[in-house]
């Protein structure tokens, strides 16, 4: 395990290991990604506003998620290092790979000696009712990044680093990662996590929460699992989002899919709170669409 300050410092030095490993260069990346906003990470991430002329390379290539014919003459033209991909994608509006395109991907990084990373920052560490997202499948990535819920709020991301890499010392490195504080912060989190059965409670939230979505007018499709949840409107979602915040002071999140709402709730959230959201969520639903008719 490496342990470093953000997700995007996790994901520059998980794709600058697998380079360590194999001696190539180019990274295979999937539309709609999200990896940070720095060097390599944010040509990593499907968004040219963030990038400057600096950041532009060619190592980059994107792809459609669970597209293989692509992947597949990506891999006959070129030589690829590693292949980046969320466990569940958050800022593209809760995109998933299917399972079998994780079976898909880890045969075909095998074949190619090239490293297969899970990008787990946002989908990790219970928010799917499992620790990873990518656990509901049966594959085993080389790399997995982690931060955000690692630290509950505290700086601190990681590289976790599969035996069959060889990695030495000094490969990587990091000035205040794994500093005294962030890691005491580290294992507090795991610790309630275990304690407070969290990862039970955001299955069980989850399906409590889907079940009530479903019965809502307007709801075009639901997304996700756990407290990781997108869900998609027929039309943009920016007024809504304006109406929970602020006549009922609930926060979601963005996504770059416009007709999606992320909804991200703590993962120790209560039914009852459940219930606010969803009462709140009907009424402003309602308003808008009274609104819009008028």
């Amino acid at each position: 395990m490496f342990l470093c300050n953000s997700g995007a410092e996790a994901n520059e030095n998980a794709m600058k290991l697998a380079s360590f490993q194999n001696g190539k260069k180019k990274v295979i990346v999937f539309t709609g990604s999200f990896h940070g906003r720095t060097s390599l990470a944010v040509a990593a991430t499907d968004n040219p506003n963030l990038r400057a002329e600096i950041n532009k390379t060619d190592n980059i290539i994107y792809c459609d998620l669970n597209d293989k014919s692509k992947i597949e003459n990506i891999f006959s033209r070129e030589e690829i290092s590693s292949v980046l991909i969320e466990g569940i994608q958050g800022v593209a509006g809760i995109k998933s790979a299917d399972i079998e395109y994780w079976n898909f991907l880890r045969d075909i990084t095998n074949k190619h000696n090239a490293l297969l990373i899970a990008d787990e920052i946002q989908s990790g560490y219970g928010r799917t009712g499992k620790f990873f997202a990518h656990s509901f499948t049966d594959v085993k990535p080389d790399i997995i990044t982690i931060a955000k819920g690692m630290g509950n709020g505290f700086p601190m991301g990681g590289v976790l680093i599969s035996p069959v890499i060889n990695s030495k010392i000094e490969m990587l490195g990091s000035t205040f990662g794994g500093g005294h504080l962030a890691c005491v912060a580290g294992l507090t989190v795991l610790d309630v996590i275990q304690k407070e059965n969290l990862m039970k409670n955001a299955r069980k939230s989850g399906e409590y929460l889907i079940g009530k979505l479903k019965k809502l007018n307007n709801v075009k499709e639901i997304r996700g699992k756990g407290l990781m949840l997108g869900i998609e409107f027929n039309a943009d979602t920016q007024k809504i989002r304006n109406t929970l915040l602020n006549d009922y002071k609930i926060f979601t999140g963005i996504s770059w899919d416009k007709k999606t709402l992320r909804i991200l709730p703590p993962l120790n959230v209560k039914k009852s709170e459940l219930d606010i959201f969803i009462k709140s969520l009907e009424k402003t639903l309602k308003s808008c669409t009274d609104t819009d008719s008028r």
